[in-house]
């Protein structure tokens, strides 16, 4: 019995510095770096957001902001400007739809503004159930007609602009190459309920 002892003695001083070992450190992964969004996919995050202050919500218009923090991708934007206005109470409010924090008060995820008088001379509010295209696919449907224009100047930055007017009956998407409809030469409305093509602008 004592060799059996002995042998089982052994043992055990042999495993317990190993069982006293701390597991190496797990690796810290780094967070994948913040990406762009599809319009119509931040425009629904802000309306869910925006029906807790007027159920009867509805949208005014949409604007993609360029961030220089985040990479560009054809399609989408790092943040989103919508105005939605409630019918009712004749009052407009703004929300922004943004990956990161950054300047110009632009915070992560949906920021309500203030509330605002609901007139915006030249556009009509519209129910969401209209918008039935993606900022992404009327990129590609603008881009069938700005072939050339998109050669020329391939890295020129794009902006997106959605909004009901009298010049089209249903509420319209605006690509705009460029960083506004101020400062830019060539833009392609697109409609955002049918998905087809409207004009072009020079």
């Amino acid at each position: 019995m004592k060799p059996l002892l002995v042998t089982l003695a052994a043992a055990c001083v042999l495993l317990i510095p190993g069982c006293s070992e701390a597991p190496p450190p797990a690796e810290k992964k780094e967070a994948p770096p913040p990406e762009p969004v599809k319009g119509r996919t931040a425009l629904y995050q802000m309306f869910n957001a925006a029906r807790a202050w007027a159920p009867d919500v509805q949208v005014l218009s949409l604007r993609s902001i360029d961030l220089p923090e985040v990479k560009r991708e054809r399609g989408k934007a790092a943040a989103w400007q919508a105005y939605f206005v409630s019918p009712a109470s004749g009052r407009a409010r703004s929300y922004t739809y943004t990956v990161i924090e950054s300047a110009g008060n632009l915070h992560k995820g949906v920021f309500a503004g203030q509330e605002e008088s609901g007139a915006r001379g030249g556009t009509s509010p519209f129910l969401i159930a209209a918008v039935k295209t993606d900022s992404d696919e009327v990129y590609q449907t603008a881009l069938k007609k700005a072939a050339d224009y998109e050669k020329k100047d391939p890295d020129k930055p794009i902006a997106f602009q959605l909004d009901k007017t009298d010049r089209f009956p249903n509420p319209a998407w605006r690509v705009i190459w460029g960083e506004s409809v101020g400062t830019s030469n060539f833009s392609i409305f697109v409609d955002a309920s049918t998905g087809l093509y409207l004009q072009t602008m020079r």
